[in-house]
């Protein structure tokens, strides 16, 4: 796509990236027929090339309007368009680049503004834990517009971390929400780990990953997050003591965009090459499945029912991996299958977005859960806590992480 940049982002690195990303593009429209939001509402500006030209058009002079803001807004970054393209256009960080030029141009009305806010700072805050526990107390109070982002209080368990000593090491990423909405992840990851002779190290320093911020727009303090992380990840990494092999992500939304720290990063002299290696070393924890399969193989004491998967799109899309935890699953026994349709389809949660965009996140709740009906499955599982706390808001079906489900399997819960 032929693209002359206006002078003030003529020679920029933010309009040198999307002049490249421009170019890649051939209008051909594979990308329309894949977008959830285009099949909602059938507006060419709500489908990825119809928000291609709004961002070639800003970045080429022309001024933004509430309603370039408001079409941008309704993408979910999913990158469902990325996987469907066969020019490998790196839309992701398109739209995140016309996002912050947007938002620079165009002022958000007060309201809009203090609800990103707390957003950004509250999720990603200390005292995101003490106000949700405040929260599931209040439940019943609660209006029932917002009752679905306060999830029900989870159950406690007297399944504690590991202690073992291991050779073998990877450090594991908490998270900023996951300790807070749905602790067991962690633990039952760890769990998992060391019955396969896998240590889990944890970079108490370490906090959010930077997409809350960055899909927010705030992308200097999404940068911030990263170099804090980095601080703390590099001695285990890189250190002379305890190395170690990989870093391990159980949220797949965490693990795309630490998976992105080398592209984020690359202009920084003092962290290019540190966010470069630890992207590198980065694995989501499907990636650690084949070689924990014959192991654990033999370890398992009880097995569930049906399981239905819906693999998060920030694994199938963002980090292109397809397939895995369905096919090891199966290798240990589990009866587990995706939708029988539109698997590939995002559900809604996108982040922030389930808040922000409540409406369409709704209906593609409601349409994911339609779709995974028909497996009449005994518990749905997936790879990402955001996933896994939207869905549950639309269904009584237990909806648990993969991982829960394998733990629980080892330990002879049914």
């Amino acid at each position: 796509m032929q693209t002359t940049l206006a002078p003030e982002f003529a020679g920029t690195p933010e309009g040198t990236e999307a002049e490249a990303i421009l170019r890649r593009c051939v209008h051909c429209g594979f990308c329309t027929a894949t977008c959830p939001t285009y099949q909602l509402l059938g507006d060419e500006l709500d489908g990825p090339r119809g928000r291609i030209y709004l961002i070639k058009q800003v970045l080429e002079g022309a001024e933004p309007t509430r309603e370039t803001q408001a079409h941008l807004d309704r993408c979910l970054t999913c990158r469902n368009c990325e996987t469907t393209c066969p020019s490998g256009v790196e839309y992701g960080h398109l739209v995140d680049i016309g996002r912050r030029i947007v938002d620079a141009k165009v002022e958000r009305p007060a309201a809009e503004r203090r609800v990103r806010w707390l957003l950004k700072e509250g999720m990603t805050s200390p005292l995101f834990k003490p106000a949700l526990k405040l929260g599931q107390a209040l439940r019943p109070l609660v209006p029932a517009s917002l009752r679905d982002k306060v999830p029900a209080k989870p159950p406690a368990t007297a399944h504690d971390w590991p202690t073992r000593q291991l050779n073998r090491k990877v450090a594991l990423m908490l998270g900023c929400v996951q300790p807070a909405l749905a602790p067991n992840i962690n633990s039952a990851t760890a769990r998992v780990l060391d019955a396969a002779g896998i240590q889990s190290v944890v970079a108490d320093e370490a906090g959010c990953c930077g997409a809350v911020r960055e899909h927010l727009g705030d992308h200097e303090a999404a940068l911030a997050d990263m170099r804090r992380n980095i601080d703390a990840w590099w001695p285990l990494v890189a250190g002379p003591s305890e190395r170690v092999e990989a870093l391990v992500m159980n949220a797949s939304g965490c693990g795309a965009m630490v998976k992105d720290y080398g592209h984020a990063l690359r202009g920084d002299p003092a962290y290019a090459d540190k966010a470069r290696r630890l992207s590198a070393v980065t694995k989501d924890l499907s990636e650690l499945l084949p070689e924990l399969v014959p192991v654990l193989k033999s370890r398992l004491k009880a097995k569930p029912g049906a399981l239905a998967y819906h693999p998060p799109c920030t694994l199938q899309h963002g980090q292109r991996l397809k397939g895995g935890v369905e096919a090891s699953l199966r290798e240990l026994g589990f009866k587990i299958d995706c939708a029988p349709s539109d698997s590939h389809l995002c559900c809604g949660s996108a982040g922030t977005y389930s808040v922000l965009q409540p409406e369409l996140s709704h209906q593609l709740r409601d349409r994911k859960l339609a779709a995974l009906a028909p497996l009449q499955a005994r518990q749905i599982v997936s790879a990402n806590v955001g996933c896994i706390q939207h869905l549950q808001s639309g269904t009584d079906t237990p909806v648990r992480h993969w991982v829960e489900v394998l733990d629980d399997a080892l330990r002879g819960v049914n």
